[in-house]
């Protein structure tokens, strides 16, 4: 995630997508709207792996993703950034992303075992991305939001690995 985020820091400081009362650092910004699109991500996974395979885990979780992508939209908010997060489903406005997607889906769509992988994946992957981002910032109300994404996420591994280890 470092380059990627590095990428949109300079989009960010040279797009405008940070007001200039905004008080956090450009790396903040771009790890603010990286973060909400990976927690898109991980719900539109999971709400096509749930509509696939029927596996309640699924359902809770993208539930629960929502609800990190409601948490980021509040840091967005607060410190007037520009969303690009498209509505549609598996849409993306960063490449990487949309390249993941596209990977997990047609993954998880071989197997329920390998749904759960991709669920496993998908939380690995944001534990080290928030991970990543709360060691770059310094801002309290970014850290709050942040912790109870990666503690969330960390909840949401144990869950798939649990259901994994019962197939």
């Amino acid at each position: 995630m470092t380059s990627i985020v590095k990428s949109i820091a300079a989009l960010v400081l040279l797009s405008g997508f940070v007001s200039t009362a905004s008080a956090i650092t450009a790396t903040d910004a771009a790890n603010i709207l990286f973060i909400k699109q990976e927690e898109k991500l991980a719900r539109d996974v999971y709400q096509v792996m749930y509509a696939k395979w029927g596996h309640t885990t699924f359902k809770n979780i993208a539930a629960a993703e929502q609800q990190h992508m409601d948490a980021m939209d509040g840091l967005i908010a607060r410190y007037g950034l520009t969303d690009t997060t498209p509505a549609e489903q598996g849409k993306f406005t960063f490449p990487e992303l949309q390249a993941l997607y596209d990977e997990l889906i047609a993954t998880g769509s071989q197997s329920l075992e390998q749904a759960l992988k991709v669920g496993v994946l998908i939380e690995v992957t944001d534990i080290a991305d928030i991970q990543a981002a709360l060691d770059a910032t310094r801002e309290t109300p970014i850290r709050r939001v942040l912790t109870n994404l990666q503690n969330g996420s960390r909840n949401h591994l144990s869950a798939f690995n649990t259901a994994l280890s019962r197939l």
